[in-house]
């Protein structure tokens, strides 16, 4: 395969985004987990400690979403010096390592979707067990 100094910028937008979607959600989960908090020091709830855990479980894979998202993006930028430097073949080896981490990222991603979605059918059976007892 042919790899050429514009191979690894096509990840630039798409990284990017990533980062920006990644960041969007840890800012989202760190005001949950800071609303929850103050819940929980006014009227302490066992409910409420458990929904705390779960964003803090979600917290720790959004980290390492950005963590290794972030690296990708920095050997795709290495990747650009060493094509740019003539040196084709640790380019090409750069590149594929910043291909598998943003295949990891991915798929923290995935995970970390997976307990989002199970943390909302918890908080919404609640509301159908409530309305059964009616």
């Amino acid at each position: 395969m042919e790899i050429t100094l514009t191979t690894p910028a096509l990840l630039f937008p798409a990284i990017s985004l990533l980062l920006l979607a990644y960041t969007n959600r840890f800012l989202a989960v760190a005001s949950l987990i800071r609303n929850l908090h103050s819940q929980y020091i006014e009227e302490p709830n066992k409910k409420i400690m458990g929904q705390i855990e779960n964003l803090n479980k979600r917290l720790y894979l959004i980290r390492n979403m950005q963590g290794i998202g972030i690296s990708s993006l920095f050997l795709c930028v290495f990747c650009m010096f060493l094509l740019f430097a003539g040196e084709i073949v640790l380019g090409k080896i750069t590149f594929a390592i910043s291909l598998l981490l943003l295949m990891v990222s991915l798929a923290f991603s995935i995970r970390e979707i997976q307990i989002s979605a199970n943390a909302l059918k918890i908080q919404l059976s609640d509301l159908e067990e409530g309305s059964k007892e009616k």
